[in-house]
C-alpha cells in the first residue's frame, strides 16, 4: 500500500512512524517548506500521547530532550492558588507528561523517520495543494490551513476567532514552585501560561487576553511581537512566587496569535483522502491537547489501516473524540476554574474551599480528563495500539 502524508509537522512525522511501526513500508512525507528547522515555542505532551511515543521506541530520546512535568496549578490573577494537581508519574499514571520544545520534538520525530524509513521518506520544498496523488492513500496532516481540507471542503472559509489573542515566548528566569511545574494564572479573560522547557531556567510562556478590532493573519504562529509591550499587559502581575511581567520582558522574541480554532467536521474522509491532526480538528490551545491529539490520531489510523484495510474505524473512533474536545475546549476546559475563581471573588479569596469547593474543582478536572481521552485508570488499562 503507497501512502502519502500531505505535511512534516508532529502530525504527519507521528503517522509515518506509526505505519511503519504497523507494517507500511511506503509512505513519503511532503512537507512544503523548504527545510525543516526547529521552529516554536514550547507544547506539552500529555501521559496518553507519551504512551504512543514510547510504544514507539522514542521513550529514551525524549526523555532527554523534554522536562517531566512535576504538577499543574491554577491560580486567580492575584496569585492565589485555586487548583493544584500531581501529573504524569505522579499522578498514578504509567508514562509521564512532558513539556518540551515543539521545534525540538519534531527533529526527534524527522530523525526517527529518516533512519527507519530512509533518507527519502520526507520530500522538502514539496507542497501538496489539491486531493490529486498517485497513492493508495492521502493522508492530510498539514495543519490549520490544510490545503487538503481546503479541496475537501472548498466552502469553509478562514478560522473562526474568539476575540482574544496569544504571545508566546520563551525566557530565561528563576525556578518556581516545583521547579517543573506548569502553572496558569488568570480570570477567565486575561490569562499567563508558564512552564520550563529546558535546564530548569527557560521558561516557555503564553499570555492572553482579548483584543479589540479584527486580528491580522488568523493562524499565523510566526508574527513578531515586543515583549516590552506584552509584558505592559501584565505589569501588575507580580506575584511573590513568580514575576510575570518580568519574565515577559525577558525574552529575546514573542509572536501573537489570534485564538482561533476550525469547527468540527461531519466526516474526515472521502475515497481515497484522510484528514488527521489539525487539520482534522484545531483546537483551542485548551488543557495541552493539540501534539498530544495529533499522535493519537497517527496510532489510531496507522492501527486501522493495518487491522481492517481502511480508515472508517479510526474516524469512528477519533472523529466524536475530538469533536467532543474542540467543543469543552470552546468552553475554557478545565481552565474554567479560574474564571468561577474569579467571578466568585473578583478581589481575591481568603478560602479557595468557599469560593470554588473541592468537591467541584475535582469534577472539572476529571470530567476533562475524560473527554480527552487520559484518565489515568482507562489509559493504563486500555489495549495497546500496536499492531502486533
Amino acid at each position: 500500500m503507497q501512502i502519502t502524508i500531505a505535511g512534516a509537522g508532529i502530525g504527519g512525522l507521528a503517522t509515518a512512524l506509526s505505519l511503519h511501526a504497523a507494517g507500511f513500508e511506503d509512505v513519503v512525507v511532503h512537507e512544503a517548506a523548504p527545510e525543516i528547522r526547529p521552529l516554536g515555542v514550547g507544547i506539552n505532551l500529555l501521559p496518553h500521547a507519551v504512551r504512543e511515543l514510547t510504544e514507539l521506541g522514542l521513550a529514551e530520546k525524549l526523555a532527554a530532550i523534554a522536562v517531566p512535568t512535576a504538577e499543574l496549578a491554577y491560580f486567580n490573577r492575584h496569585g492565589q492558588a485555586v487548583w493544584a494537581e500531581p501529573r504524569g508519574l505522579a499522578a498514578g499514571y504509567r508514562w509521564p507528561q512532558y513539556s518540551v520544545h515543539r521545534g525540538r520534538l519534531q527533529l526527534l520525530l524527522l530523525d526517527a523517520v529518516r533512519e527507519r524509513l530512509g533518507t527519502h521518506a520526507v520530500r522538502t520544498a514539496s507542497r501538496i495543494t489539491s486531493l490529486r496523488h498517485d497513492s493508495d492513500l492521502l493522508v492530510g496532516a498539514d495543519g490549520i490551513h490544510s490545503a487538503v481540507r481546503s479541496a475537501l471542503f472548498p466552502d469553509e472559509g478562514a478560522p473562526p476567532w474568539n476575540g482574544l489573542v496569544l504571545w508566546r515566548g520563551t525566557s530565561y528566569g528563576t525556578p518556581f514552585l516545583t521547579g517543573r511545574s506548569m502553572i496558569m494564572a488568570g480570570d477567565g479573560t486575561q490569562k499567563f501560561v508558564a512552564y520550563p522547557i529546558g535546564d530548569g531556567r527557560l521558561v516557555n510562556w503564553i499570555a492572553e487576553q482579548p483584543l479589540d478590532g479584527e486580528p491580522p493573519e488568523r493562524g499565523n504562529w510566526n508574527r513578531p511581537a515586543d515583549p516590552a509591550a506584552v509584558a505592559r499587559q501584565f505589569a501588575d502581575w507580580t506575584f511573590d512566587w513568580l514575576d510575570v511581567p518580568g519574565l515577559i520582558a525577558a525574552a529575546e522574541a514573542a509572536y501573537e496569535y489570534p485564538m482561533v480554532d476550525r469547527d468540527p467536521l461531519p466526516s474526515w474522509s472521502r475515497d481515497d483522502v484522510v484528514l488527521l491532526g489539525d487539520a482534522a480538528h484545531a483546537m483551542y490551545p485548551v488543557g495541552s491537547n493539540g501534539a498530544s491529539q495529533a499522535i493519537i490520531d497517527a496510532r489510531v489510523l496507522a492501527h486501522s489501516l493495518a487491522t481492517t484495510g481502511g480508515t472508517a474505524a479510526y474516524e469512528e473512533l477519533r472523529r466524536p473524540a475530538t469533536t467532543a474536545l474542540q467543543l469543552a475546549n470552546r468552553q475554557q476546559g478545565p481552565e474554567v476554574v479560574m474564571r468561577l475563581a474569579h467571578e466568585r471573588a473578583p478581589d481575591g479569596f481568603d478560602d479557595i474551599e468557599q469560593v470554588v469547593p473541592l468537591a467541584e474543582r475535582t469534577e472539572i478536572a476529571a470530567a476533562y480528563k475524560r473527554t480527552a481521552g487520559f484518565d489515568p485508570v482507562l489509559l493504563n488499562s486500555r489495549p495497546s495500539w500496536s499492531v502486533r
